[in-house]
């Protein structure tokens, strides 16, 4: 055997994995495909592996022969995917088939779930890592119930990136009209989901048309193809490496003197000596160091498989989180969450299921559903159950404590899956909207029933003049636009420039500014969620009042918390509150920064800030997305004044 000594001068060793390995330092990305049945998922699939040559010889050579002995012709593309016995004799996608490809730009993990609806569940599953989804329509079919429900679950899942790829187009003669009235449909039903990066691609995944390159029968599409798109599309801006959570998976103590908590980073950084946190107990201690397969680290990261070792000996397990001293998870036990149901037997009450959430393992009660989701309307439906592929938004109540984020900020901590105790059969998967809150919890802050949240000993008097007679007089509807948004976002320049519009129109109008109330009015309160939610408690009591005087109300307000606009909206009749998300990246409103308010968060002197160190709850269903940092403030308000005309809104 060779040895060291034994080499031609001038000639080392070097390590083989490291040294021919040309993809390990590229980007990757994991995206999944959805859609109806047969609209082309696994050859799409197919055609991207074989155009890429992302294909082993043998793999050819046993599609080839499985092609041969089904009578067809050429290759059958679906079925380098389809690699179940039962999927290819029935011609379908059962399971959720993970495929790996690269190209010289990137690495690619592909999830290609199925298209029946009694699957749906597995769409879940293969999107639930997802960064981009593709969900495909069928030209000839037009956009389908399960095309809806499947990017109703990609915005629930907060996948930040989605593709509407129109499949089969050859099937169409090509039709640029075919392809448009796709898109408009989509487009609107899209328009009610939260969906941050929404593109439309028209292609055959059969002929390879805008798959890898441009086809000549569409010169009509100046877009890009779909590989571009999955090589340049913008991946890991939505980490969350802000808050720093670990959940111990595994406890290491190979002897009396080495003590390790092993498992992921969920979220955000550590590096040695900071001053963590371990839960539930809550003991402080500091970072000793950070190991990993490859020896010592200076900092971990989110994603990272580690071993981390503290200074102070504490009784730590699985199931607990270490966490940062200045930025803890909430400790709950009631939880407030959007389920997607994926059992055949229907959801049962008195079932003490057991709840997985990170590491931790508990009983758990669907105490309360609040409302079923129609796909096809995204309107609430009144329940007591949930079946097979039913989403929606139900109260657990958990027999130990979770360390839990909203899943809008955190994709690890914000998850959960419910398993049924004597099956063990996983039957929902779970995404957290937050604490669950009490009735008393709610009266605290400002919430609950209108109409016994009221002083003692008050009579309730009618409106002297009906807010009917106003709007006849006014010439235009009363009406609440409620702009939410991070600081720096923009909502008050664009509610004041559609003001000015408006009121140029002859209409009454009233707009209500965050600073403004915070002068006067809610100059008492500061900045802490009780005080927050006290704070747009008496706005939309004022905003209904403005309301009732006949006015189109603008309120431009940061409002982080989804159930405190709710309260709202309920104040007022249907179809008169508009919840107008101004939606722009952190990023862009910490480059703005018109207040200063994120230069001094930096800086430690503000605590509190939405969006860095105090939580923001995106809008679900908006009624309206303004993209700030794509559109300009003028374009905005004149885009919200042609809505309000198609609503009726601009006349009584």
């Amino acid at each position: 055997m060779t040895t060291a000594t034994q080499l031609p001068p001038g000639v080392r060793l070097v390590e083989p994995a490291r040294a021919h390995d040309p993809y390990r330092d590229m980007d990757l990305l994991r995206f999944s495909t959805a859609g109806s049945v047969d609209d082309g998922k696994s050859t799409l699939i197919g055609r991207l592996l074989y155009d890429t040559k992302s294909i082993f010889e043998d793999q050819l050579e046993a599609i080839e022969g499985a092609t041969k002995r089904r009578g067809e012709t050429g290759v059958n593309l679906a079925l380098l995917t389809d690699g179940l016995r039962a999927e290819r004799e029935q011609n379908i996608t059962i399971d959720v088939a993970y495929r790996y490809f690269a190209t010289p730009k990137r690495k690619f993990i592909i999830a290609d779930t199925p298209g029946h609806v009694q699957y749906t569940r597995n769409m879940v599953t293969g999107a639930s890592t997802a960064e981009l989804a593709i969900v495909l329509v069928d030209a000839r079919k037009g956009v389908l119930t399960q095309s809806k429900r499947h990017g109703f679950i990609a915005s629930l899942l907060r996948i930040p990136h989605i593709v509407v790829a129109v499949n089969k187009m050859d099937l169409v003669d090509y039709s640029q009209d075919v392809y448009d009235a796709i898109r408009q449909e989509y487009t609107e039903f899209a328009e009610k989901l939260d969906i941050k990066d929404l593109i439309f691609i028209p292609l055959s995944a059969l002929e390879g048309d805008n798959v890898v390159s441009h086809s000549a029968n569409m010169t009509w599409y100046e877009g890009t193809t779909l590989l571009h798109h999955l090589e340049t599309v913008n991946v890991g801006a939505d980490r969350n490496l802000v808050d720093f959570r670990f959940p111990v998976q595994y406890v290491i103590r190979p002897h009396q003197d080495f003590r390790g908590f092993a498992g992921r980073v969920a979220s955000g950084t550590i590096t040695p000596g900071e001053e963590v946190f371990v839960l539930p107990g809550g003991r402080q201690s500091r970072i000793r160091s950070l190991e990993s397969a490859d020896g010592e680290l200076h900092e971990a990261v989110a994603g990272d498989s580690v071993v981390v070792t503290l200074e102070d000996e504490i009784d730590t397990s699985r199931g607990d989180m270490i966490v940062r001293k200045m930025n803890v998870p909430t400790v709950a036990t009631r939880v407030d969450a959007m389920l997607c149901w994926m059992n055949d037997e229907p959801l049962d009450p008195s079932v003490s299921y057991i709840l997985m959430h990170t590491t931790r393992q508990v009983k758990a009660y669907v105490s309360q559903i609040h409302y079923r989701v129609d796909v096809d309307t995204l309107h609430r439906q009144e329940t007591d159950s949930l079946g097979l592929n039913d989403i929606g938004r139900v109260e657990l109540t958990l027999a130990q404590p979770i360390f839990l984020d909203p899943y809008q900020i955190n994709r690890v901590t914000g998850s959960f899956i419910l398993i049924h105790p004597h099956t063990n059969v996983t039957v929902g998967a779970g995404m957290i909207r937050g604490e669950a809150k009490t009735t008393a919890e709610l009266f605290a802050h400002g919430g609950g029933d209108q109409a016994t949240a009221i002083s003692p000993n008050v009579v309730w008097e009618g409106w002297n003049v009906p807010r009917e007679e106003r709007e006849t007089r006014n010439g235009h509807k009363a009406t609440v636009l409620w702009f939410t948004g991070l600081s720096g976002s923009g909502k008050s320049t664009i509610a004041a420039r559609l003001e000015r519009r408006l009121f140029e129109r002859g209409c009454q109008t009233m707009l209500l500014d965050g600073d403004m109330l915070r002068h006067g009015l809610n100059g008492d309160l500061g900045f802490s969620p009780a005080d927050r939610r006290e704070n747009i408690r008496r706005v939309g009591e004022v905003s209904r009042l403005f309301f009732e005087a006949g006015n189109i109300v603008l309120c431009t307000f940061v409002s982080p918390y989804r159930d405190d606009r709710d309260r709202v909206r309920a104040l007022l009749p249907e179809g008169r509150f508009m919840e107008i998300h101004v939606d722009c990246s952190l990023e862009e409103c910490q480059r703005r920064d018109p207040k200063g308010l994120y230069a001094r968060a930096a800086e430690g002197s503000i605590r509190d800030l939405t969006g860095v160190t105090s939580p923001y709850e995106e809008p679900v269903n908006p009624e309206f997305v303004a993209r700030s940092d794509i559109h300009s403030a003028d374009d905005i308000a004149v885009q919200l004044e042609v809505r309000l005309d198609a609503d009726g809104i601009l006349k009584a």
